[in-house]
């Protein structure tokens, strides 16, 4: 599967998710509803995946941060159900992206009438040298 493909899984499996349930719920049940889509649907993944944080080198924090969900080892997706997207929602799914070196983000807010406008899609840009 390339990114298109598996991103195309990812909000489908979220649009589904939402059309079932609506909006309102908390974080923790639509992940474990992505869960059982993921598993439908034959989508690599893990969730809850911690990562630990290096400074110059040198590892500070075993749990640095916890990603929602990481599909085909590709894909980070971090879910919300909040009633609005703030900016610094973005910076920690692309400092996700930089760190993990991953080339995809997803940020789903569930809390949203129309799911489309709760996805952003954030691309790892950043080219380490």
């Amino acid at each position: 599967m390339d990114l298109n493909d598996i991103s195309s899984a990812i909000i489908n499996a979220a649009l589904t998710v939402h059309k079932e349930l609506g909006p309102g719920l908390l974080e923790s049940v639509y992940q474990s509803c992505m869960i059982l889509e993921f598993h439908g649907r034959r989508l690599s993944f893990e969730s809850e995946v911690s990562f630990p944080v290096l400074y110059r080198g040198i590892q500070v924090n075993d749990d640095g941060f916890r990603m929602d969900l990481v599909v085909e080892d590709t894909v980070i997706v971090e879910l919300k159900s909040v009633e609005k997207v703030l900016p610094v929602h973005k910076k920690q799914l692309l400092t996700y992206l930089r760190l993990t070196k991953k080339p995809l983000g997803l940020l789903i807010n569930f809390n949203e009438t129309k799911l489309v406008d709760g996805v952003c899609r954030i691309v790892n840009s950043y080219k380490i040298s």
